[in-house]
């Protein structure tokens, strides 16, 4: 009989100590994170329906917590969860405690989409911002026009942000909506998009990153294909550096208050005092002309060769290369190209 009651208090001491250590040891997951700090901050999304119970599993798999048992039981020790279906800001730095507060806190406000165009100007964007109601008309343009005021993986240019901020949808919440926080997204989606994955290409090549940005602008508006522009890329860059003038009227329209006003346009055509007249000034023009994409951004970082010099589109948008000026010539008058 004594040993028996032996084996029954060694049993219920062990079961006594079995019990404390998983208390301590769910006690101290609940308040250790899984990174001990710098995680990035992840969009958490609980569905509408969704049971506090069945995020554990979803806060595993996004990499928030270790192991669901410890989110079970904090939510029995801290009484349940009043869940809310909604975005929700986390890190993977974050104590589970922490985490099951965020969650039961109000959302994160709908975002809308902004779509900004390939190949719009500053001004185009600042319109267009200011048509939702996101802004008063000029913030935009006078933002961007302050770089200093910026940061970015990549040499920002002095004077304005013209080409370097990236054309794609953007979520933005219009309630409180930041011109400076939404530039710097910009920045960030173009460094993310092109500099940082093409750094030491870029950095080992012959044209600086501006002089690239500057030629994928004018890419952006001359041809319609992106398959197509590395060639237009490979023969403006020889006319570069051949030192003739580039012909790419889409220069011409960049300062126009309406990029389709032709009326305008045929006057900056004659206009030989304009430096963004590129029919009678050699070189690059002042500056970008608009936002280019990546695709614009690999063909002037990646031109092809070719024996080509001239080039038009014809009615259709077709491009039509040329070798010399007597074989563009002729595509001008078969084409009506003038």
């Amino acid at each position: 009989m004594k040993k028996l009651l032996i084996v029954v208090l060694g049993l219920a001491v062990l079961g006594v100590a079995a019990v404390a250590g998983a208390y301590l040891w769910a006690e101290r997951g609940t308040k250790t994170p899984k990174l001990a700090s710098g995680a990035p901050e992840v969009v958490f999304v609980v569905k509408k329906g969704t049971t506090a119970r069945a995020l554990g599993p979803e806060l595993q798999a996004q990499g928030f917590i270790d192991d669901p048992r410890l989110w079970r039981y904090h939510l029995w020790r801290r009484g349940g969860l009043a869940l809310k279906a909604g975005r929700f800001k986390l890190r993977a730095s974050m104590p589970i405690v922490e985490i099951a507060n965020v969650l039961e806190s109000p959302p994160l406000p709908e975002d809308i989409p902004f779509v900004m165009i390939e190949g719009w100007r500053l001004r185009d964007t600042d319109e267009a911002l200011t048509a939702k109601g996101l802004i008063k008309a000029g913030e935009y343009i006078a933002a961007a026009s302050r770089p200093a005021r910026f940061q970015a993986s990549f040499p920002l240019p002095t004077r304005t942000l013209e080409g370097y901020l990236y054309p794609e949808t953007y979520g933005v919440v219009p309630e409180g909506f930041n011109v400076h926080d939404f530039i710097q997204r910009q920045l960030n989606t173009f460094g993310v998009r092109f500099y940082d994955v093409h750094k030491t290409e870029i950095e080992s090549g012959k044209r600086s990153l501006h002089d690239i940005v500057v030629m994928a602008s004018m890419l952006e508006r001359e041809e319609p294909l992106p398959e197509q522009r590395p060639l237009v890329a490979g023969i403006l860059w020889k006319r570069i550096d051949k030192g003739f003038p580039l012909g790419v009227d889409a220069t011409s329209r960049y300062e126009l208050v309406e990029w389709n006003d032709r009326k305008e346009f045929l006057k900056k055509l004659r206009d030989n005092t304009d430096s963004w007249n590129t029919r009678t000034r050699p070189g690059l023009p002042p500056g970008p002309i608009g936002a280019p994409t990546v695709d614009s951004l690999l063909a002037a970082l990646r031109p092809q060769a070719s024996e080509y010099w001239y080039y038009l589109h014809d009615a259709q948008r077709k491009l039509r290369p040329s070798r010399n000026a007597q074989e563009h010539e002729e595509l001008r008058a078969k084409y009506n190209v003038y």
